[in-house]
C-alpha cells in the first residue's frame, strides 16, 4: 500500500513542502474540541492532527486503514494515555450510532471512491448536536500545487477528485448539508476545514 511505504517520510515531506498548514490544521481542529469529548478520528495518518486533539479530549479513537501510518500516531502519540489507536476503514466503522462528540477525518474525502457514503456513515456515529469536521486540501486552482499533486501520483497515491474552496462547498451541499461551517487554513497548499454539526 503507497501510504505504508510513504509513512515514514510522510511528516517530513509535509513539514517541508507545507508546514505552516500542517501545523495550523491541527491547531484549528483542536480548537473545536472540549475537555469532555469523546473523539473519533479516521484517516489519522502519522497522527499530525491526532497530537493536538488528544490534549484537549477525554478520550481520543485514531484510526487509519494503513498499519505503517499507525506506526507512526503511536510514536507521536505516546505520551497521551487517553489515546486509542487502532486500523479502521472509515467507510464501514464497526461501532453505534450516535456514539461520539466529535468525528474528524481530515484530508482523506479526496481520496475515497464514494466519499458522501463516507460522509454519511461519519454522520451515523457521531452524536446529534456533535461535529462532523472535515479538513481537505484546496489545490485544484494552483498550478504549483497541481505539479506536487502529480508527483505523488507519480510515485502512487491515487487522487480521486481535487478540490477549490468553491467546489468544496459544493460537495457538501450535493450530499444535502446546507449549515456547514467553513475556515481557510492559509498557506502554500492551503487547507479547508468543513464543520457541520449534526441535527
Amino acid at each position: 500500500m503507497f501510504w505504508d511505504k510513504v509513512s515514514g517520510f510522510y511528516d517530513f515531506f509535509e513539514t517541508i513542502y507545507n508546514g505552516k498548514v500542517y501545523r495550523g490544521l491541527g491547531e484549528k481542529v483542536a480548537g473545536e474540541i472540549e475537555q469532555n469529548d469523546i473523539v473519533l478520528e479516521c484517516a489519522c495518518g502519522t497522527g499530525a492532527i491526532s497530537k493536538y486533539i488528544a490534549p484537549k479530549c477525554k478520550q481520543l479513537i485514531a484510526t487509519d486503514f494503513s498499519e505503517g501510518m499507525l506506526r507512526q500516531t503511536s510514536k507521536h502519540c505516546r505520551r497521551y494515555n487517553n489515546i486509542k489507536i487502532k486500523r479502521a476503514d472509515m467507510t464501514q466503522l464497526k461501532c453505534r450510532d450516535n456514539r461520539f462528540d466529535k468525528v474528524v477525518a481530515g484530508n482523506v474525502i479526496h481520496l475515497l471512491e464514494e466519499p458522501h457514503a463516507a460522509i454519511k456513515e461519519l454522520e451515523r456515529v457521531c452524536k446529534t448536536g456533535g461535529k462532523i469536521i472535515v479538513p481537505t486540501y484546496i489545490n485544484a486552482s494552483d498550478g504549483v500545487n497541481k505539479k506536487a499533486v502529480r508527483l505523488l501520483e507519480f510515485a502512487g497515491a491515487n487522487f480521486k477528485r481535487q478540490f477549490d474552496i468553491n467546489s468544496y462547498r459544493t460537495f457538501f451541499e450535493d450530499a444535502g448539508y446546507e449549515n456547514v461551517q467553513y475556515y481557510i487554513v492559509e498557506g502554500r497548499m492551503p487547507c479547508a476545514v468543513a464543520i457541520i454539526t449534526k441535527q
